[in-house]
């Protein structure tokens, strides 16, 4: 055994791994021609007698699920190789430094250990049917000298062998990956920029001649090849008669074949360069694994290709590099992909079970900010959403909530969307200043390979089944503006351009952030005037978050306690409880978004009425705060069942709804704090004017003491509040109250 550590093992640069004499001495033994066939036995020794930590055969059960067709790949992985009590140190490096090689050595080892299948599987397509019958040619046969009608052993394998590298040590970024890295097995980590479509890519080239009636094969170990038009086998040359021969491709073996672009991440960018990219192979199980925008890691065979046709004469002795992918790994899962360990279930059992998950989830939020308790409420509610409806004639009912923050400068709206981003799965961060309607929506552009016009999709589509966060929303030039409208209530991007006429899917959460339009609020100016943003767009936001910056000494002192603690301490003060990681949040929400709750019956008119008495007060009142048009409804019901969603039910209580009609009535409070001090009224002469117009309104002449709160809790009062002007007005004689349930009754006057 060997000395060396894992970490040791994979940070030794590759000179030193080699000898660690100078560079200029002759190493004769290092020279020398690796023994194959040893390195296949030793691989066969490894596959069949390397155990999992539970002393099951990891392997030899895995070539057992390939044998009874139900996985395809074959997944070696080094981190096995370097626990297997056998370790040939010298192998693993060769391994390591010569991977295509190994990969072919790991196949030829799989061949001759494959167990027969212990399942019946029909046959799945030409390739079983095709075998079947050579295998009877062949026995048949007894000329098999002949290397063209020798079958490779490609053609016979139904599955893929992929060599994973070592989970430890941190990724390459595409700087780091230099020339002495070609040909070995590298990790390396970015974001996909590009995709094309799934390709057939040939393997093995089978053609039939004419003449003779036999089948020959080239294997194709490029991307292109040149085929063969005269057949070369023994029969034909003996003869002296050039057979003509034609391919057959339903005889033929091809591979799935994807292309994608990776970049690099913006925080491995040196200052005052631009970002680079590399192209990566995806062949067989690997493909579809990744799409435009994930951020992964991929672990791959770092390779040169060179140039074909003009480009060649052009390039002379230069060659084009990519990465033969051996394995795909996301850093954020999507929400439908998470497989959620027991532990994590089981911690997700005892938060559901906590009273007050809600609160500790949204001031999980973002905990170095100080305040804005409620608009974190909302945010966790944007992160949750609702089910999208579809209804029996087509019709599409969006469950995206879209959230636009309007406030003063310096109330944290920025960094609350770069945090959001970060809990997100699948997030993408834009201004509005550095953002064209096609950069949002879809450009169309000319493929570099094969010449032709394509879509290339924008923030938006890349931003499709996660969030959209946009700062800057007020800075966005009108047109631009426009190309949101869609995507926010139809959730497609519909394009007709270069002969391109289609729809993309959009199904993203929209978070803007805009300043007012005089860059703080003018409380002279109407809200409309100050908010400065079409009806249209208005509209179809869930909830307009107004954040005014007032001034104000008990909280200013706080703030800044808060703001000090963190710049000292670099973490938030204590909040009472552990804030949850972001790896948390995300699994209970993933936990979360699979029920889908509905509304009962019964809260169907609670529903109607609060939604009309909202449209009451917004007609008698001189300047509206926003626009409740229908869509409001909508969004009542949206939030309502987000919140139902956070509890695991199956229904929707009246208290989500009475949440819902409160968030929506506290993202206008600060204005409604400043309405009150022009009018001079003071809180407990307003809970009471608030009671009155209730009571009036509803012809009753008793309030009980839960519909009280509800009521002033949507004005943005609290309850010791309501208790203190229950108090003052009972002494006046205005109204009695119950000593028990606080109920209250109006003494008629």
């Amino acid at each position: 055994m060997f000395t060396e550590t894992l970490d040791d093992f994979i940070l030794q640069p590759s000179s030193t791994k080699r000898h660690k004499r100078s560079r200029f001495d002759l190493d004769l033994t290092s020279m020398k021609n690796p023994d194959f066939a040893a390195d296949k036995a030793l691989a066969k020794d490894f596959l069949n007698s390397f155990a999992d930590s539970h002393g099951n055969p990891k392997y030899l059960s895995l070539l057992q699920d390939v044998a009874n067709r139900r996985t395809r790949s074959v997944q070696i992985e080094l981190d096995d190789l370097f626990n297997y009590k056998d370790l040939d140190e010298e192998f693993l490096q060769r391994v390591t430094e010569n991977t295509r090689r190994y990969i072919s050595i790991f196949a030829e080892a799989v061949d001759e250990l494959l167990p027969e299948p212990t399942e019946m599987f029909a046959a799945e397509d030409d390739h079983d049917i095709l075998m079947t019958q050579r295998a009877e040619d062949t026995t048949e046969s007894a000329d098999n000298s002949d290397p063209f009608r020798k079958m490779p052993a490609d053609i016979k394998r139904f599955f893929e062998v992929y060599i994973k590298a070592f989970s430890k040590g941190t990724p390459l970024t595409i700087r780091q990956v230099k020339a002495s890295n070609i040909g070995q097995l590298v990790k390396i980590a970015g974001i996909v920029t590009r995709c094309s479509d799934v390709k057939p890519l040939m393997q093995v080239a089978v053609y039939t001649c004419e003449e003779c009636g036999f089948e020959i094969y080239q294997e194709v170990t490029a991307r292109i090849f040149m085929p063969l038009f005269e057949c070369p086998s023994f029969r034909c040359k003996t003869n002296n008669t050039k057979g003509n021969l034609i391919l057959q491709l339903r005889a033929s073996k091809f591979l799935k074949f994807q292309e994608a672009k990776i970049q690099e991440l913006s925080e491995h960018v040196p200052k005052g360069h631009i970002p680079r990219s590399l192209t990566v192979h995806l062949r067989g199980e690997l493909t579809r694994k990744v799409s435009p925008g994930d951020v992964v890691e991929f672990s791959g065979i770092f390779l040169p290709i060179p140039y074909t046709g003009f480009r060649a004469m052009r390039a002379g002795l230069v060659a084009d590099t990519y990465l033969e992918a051996m394995s795909t790994t996301h850093f954020k899962k999507k929400y439908e992909d998470y497989e959620l360990s027991e532990d994590e279930q089981k911690q997700i059992e005892g938060l559901s079970e906590d009273g007050d998950i809600y609160n500790k989830l949204s001031r999980s939020l973002a905990p170095e900010i100080f305040g804005h308790e409620d608009v974190k409420k909302a945010l966790l509610l944007l992160l949750v959403g609702a089910p999208h409806r579809k209804l029996s004639d087509g019709m599409k009912i969006r469950g995206d909530l879209h959230i636009c923050m309007m406030g003063d400068p310096g109330v944290a709206k920025s960094q609350l969307l770069k945090h959001i981003i970060n809990v997100a799965p699948r997030g993408v961060y834009t201004t509005g200043r550095g953002s064209s309607g096609v950069g949002l929506t879809a450009a169309v552009q000319r493929d570099p390979v094969t010449n032709e016009m394509i879509l290339e999709g924008g923030a938006l589509v890349l931003a499709d089944m996660g969030i959209c966060a946009i700062d800057e929303f007020d800075k966005m030039e009108e047109s631009d503006r426009t190309a949101i409208h869609e995507v926010m209530e139809q959730q497609t991007v519909s394009i007709a351009k270069a002969g391109i006429t289609t729809s993309l899917n959009a199904r993203t959460a929209v978070l803007a952030a805009a300043n007012p339009a005089w860059g703080r609020y003018d409380l002279r100016r109407s809200p409309a005037e100050n908010i400065n943003l079409p009806p249209a767009l208005l509209s179809r936001f869930d909830l307009l978050w107004l954040i005014l910056d007032r001034a104000d000494m008990d909280n200013d002192l706080e703030m800044a306690r808060h703001i000090v603690h963190v710049h000292q301490n670099l973490e938030s003060p204590s909040l009472g409880f552990t804030p949850l990681e972001p790896s948390v949040l995300r699994a209970y929400i993933s936990a979360a978004r699979r029920t889908s709750p509905s509304v009962p019956r019964e809260l169907e008119e609670y529903i109607a009425t609060a939604y009309s008495s909202i449209r009451q007060e917004e007609a008698k009142s001189s300047a509206p705060h926003s626009y409740t048009t229908v869509r409001t409804l909508l969004s009542i019901l949206r939030i309502s069942i987000a919140l139902a969603r956070l509890r695991f039910s199956e229904t929707v209580a009246q208290s989500d709804v009475d949440e819902a009609l409160r968030l929506m009535q506290m993202s206008k409070f600060s204005l409604y704090s400043e309405d009150r001090q022009k009018s001079g009224l003071d809180a407990i002469s307003d809970i009471y004017s608030i009671l009155r117009d209730e009571a009036a309104r509803s012809g009753s002449l008793d309030v009980t003491y839960s519909h009280a709160l509800n009521w002033i809790s949507r004005k943005g009062y609290s309850e010791a509040q309501l208790k203190e002007c229950l108090e003052e007005y009972a002494a006046l004689n205005v109204w009695q109250i119950h000593p028990n349930t606080f109920d209250i009754r109006f003494i008629d006057a």
